[in-house]
């Protein structure tokens, strides 16, 4: 699905979690890409974290009654936010609320970049409500990107050659999990919006030994897409199972499935 463009024929990207340490980078990358972007922010004060001419809309991520806003018109939604930790609460609200509460909002189709997190199927309260937001996602019907960063700017200067896992096998939530630059997080969430080879798929982001890659699309060509019809990634391991969640997840995903779809 292109991205559709409004009256600036400028296709318009919302960054979730603007202000946190992916957002920051993920606004300044979208806005040098030409796009018209939107920093969605608690507190319109960190507008001075972002460069002139970036929009600052207001709302609370964990209040969908909040976002009609932030999301009218959005071409493009790019979510950097989440919260580590096991605590259950917080986890379910801004983990998975905070995509529960955009979708549910959206006026018309958008592409989505998901960032959650290397390891996440590891079975946590954290991890597992990161990974129901990834399973709305893939329910909507949407186009979009699911990335898994390494952990965040762990790397070596030399450490710049990226590589895209699936299946998500490195489990030890330590950096020999795979380690990647936040600046290049920020670079492959942006590039996902408008790449055909990048939809419906999901993978790990790690950086290896060598320089940076210039193009990303042999990169994203080469992975197989989701499962189609699935909740899970490509190559995902079958340890959250539909039949055990809870009820007010299944009836999330029921609510959104193919809302979208043509």
């Amino acid at each position: 699905m292109p991205l559709k463009t409004m009256s600036t024929d400028k296709p318009v990207v919302l960054i979730v979690g603007a202000s946190g340490s992916i957002g920051v980078p993920t606004v300044a990358e979208a806005f040098r890409k030409g796009y018209e972007t939107r920093a969605l922010v608690r507190d319109p004060a960190q507008a001075k974290r972002f460069p002139d001419g970036v929009h600052i809309v207001v709302g609370d991520l964990t209040r969908a009654e909040t976002l009609h806003g932030a999301v009218a018109g959005a071409t493009g939604v790019i979510f950097t936010h989440g919260i580590g930790g096991n605590d259950a609460k917080g986890a379910e609200q801004v983990n998975y609320g905070a995509v529960r509460n955009v979708l549910s909002v959206l006026e018309a189709p958008a592409r989505i970049a998901l960032m959650t997190t290397v390891g996440v199927t590891k079975p946590s309260v954290g991890h597992d409500w990161k990974r129901r937001g990834e399973r709305l996602v893939r329910a909507s019907g949407l186009p979009y990107t699911i990335v898994r960063p390494g952990w965040f700017d762990y790397n070596d200067p030399d450490q710049m050659h990226l590589v895209l896992r699936q299946g998500d096998t490195h489990w030890a939530a330590s950096p020999s999990d795979g380690v990647v630059a936040r600046a290049q997080i920020a670079q492959v969430l942006v590039a996902s919006l408008s790449s055909s080879a990048a939809n419906r798929k999901t993978f790990e982001l790690v950086a290896e030994r060598g320089t940076a890659q210039t193009d990303l699309e042999p990169l994203f060509s080469v992975l197989p897409a989701d499962p189609a019809g699935g909740y899970d990634g490509a190559h995902d391991r079958n340890n959250l199972p539909l039949a055990k969640e809870p009820s007010t997840v299944v009836h999330d995903l029921d609510a959104i499935r193919g809302r979208f779809k043509d």
